[in-house]
């Protein structure tokens, strides 16, 4: 037998370019679902979930916004307290004026030495700002302020001396009397006096002040996630039995607790909302009478408004407050939404 094929053989054994191929393998059903399809599933649930919410809460309008409006006073009274705070803090300047430290000079100390002494403090660090009074300029602002003019100038000489006003960066007495000392130091400086009972009231003052609003916002925020939670309870009794029937048919817990989630968030976003504008006019109306009494003592103090990136924090954190309240509500009821 030869061992090698005869042409024939050989075309009828080679497989034409002509010839139809072999099938693919088919995809495995039992694999499951491609990442595709889950994704799309996925947001095509939240979508329903969050239509289905706002459509919802679009049925009771008055009742929603009551709810949000409820939530919203509990949000502003916190943030609007700590604003307040923040615009009282910027009263007749600073706060750190009232901590000045006051150098007295030595008698013989010139002008020209006070002025270079106070360009030499104001760039020491921790400190804000260092202004020189003159001999002359105290003995007016005194005799203007005793109203011992006439007798003031009746003495032989200037018995006041130069004062450098130093005004520190922070309220601390640590660090306050930590920069008395140095300053002390300086040359042709005989005294430096701060007043640090002052101090000590002052950041007791404010103090007392953050320690009030930390707890008021303890107390309100416990109080929005009652509310909210209250509120989600009563639509989860309103839909227990499509849950339970949702529940019967495979339902998972996740899939019945998105939509309460989100119903959760908008409330936190309509109370947002509305507290932002509530905070908003609030301190806007009352500007006007601040405005008039700080006219009366010569100032032009005005209430700064409600900064942008505090009210998307307070929206956010509204948002973030409806969703917690939510879940909370939801976890506490899921184990009594199951079929029986």
């Amino acid at each position: 037998m030869s061992a090698t094929r005869s042409p024939k053989v050989a075309e009828r054994v080679a497989p034409k370019a002509s010839d139809p191929q072999p099938p693919k393998k088919k995809r495995n059903e039992d694999d499951g679902p491609d990442f595709s399809t889950l994704l799309h599933a996925w947001i095509e649930s939240h979508r329903a979930s969050l239509v289905d919410s706002l459509r919802r809460l679009g049925k009771q309008p008055i009742g929603s916004f009551f709810t949000c409006l409820v939530m919203a006073v509990a949000l502003s009274l916190p943030m609007g307290l700590s604003l307040l705070l923040t615009n009282v803090e910027r009263l007749g300047g600073s706060w750190q004026r009232a901590a000045q430290i006051s150098l007295y000079l030595q008698l013989d100390a010139s002008p020209t030495e006070g002025e270079h002494l106070s360009e030499q403090i104001k760039a020491m660090p921790g400190v804000a700002d260092a202004e020189f009074i003159s001999k002359e300029k105290a003995l007016g602002e005194f005799q203007q302020q005793s109203g011992l003019g006439e007798a003031l100038k009746e003495l032989p000489q200037n018995p006041l001396p130069g004062v450098v006003l130093v005004t520190p960066n922070e309220v601390d007495k640590a660090t306050l009397e930590a920069l008395r000392q140095r300053l002390a130091e300086l040359p042709k400086v005989q005294q430096a006096q701060l007043d640090l009972v002052w101090v000590e009231r002052l950041a007791a003052i404010l103090k007392l002040g953050d320690r009030f609003v930390f707890g008021l916002t303890v107390l309100l925020v416990s109080a929005l996630l009652l509310v909210i939670g209250n509120t989600i309870r009563l639509h989860i009794e309103n839909r227990r039995t499509e849950i339970e029937v949702i529940k019967l048919v495979g339902g998972t817990d996740s899939y019945v607790r998105r939509p309460f989630l989100y119903m959760g968030a908008l409330y936190g976003f309509g109370a947002g909302f509305l507290s932002w504008g509530v905070l908003a006019y609030g301190l806007n109306w009352l500007n006007d009478a601040v405005v008039g009494l700080a006219g009366l003592y010569g100032s032009d103090f005005a209430l700064a408004g409600v900064p942008a990136a505090d009210g998307l924090s307070l929206l956010l954190g509204a948002v973030l407050l409806g969703y917690i309240g939510a879940w909370i509500a939801v976890a506490r009821h899921l184990r009594e939404l199951a079929p029986k």
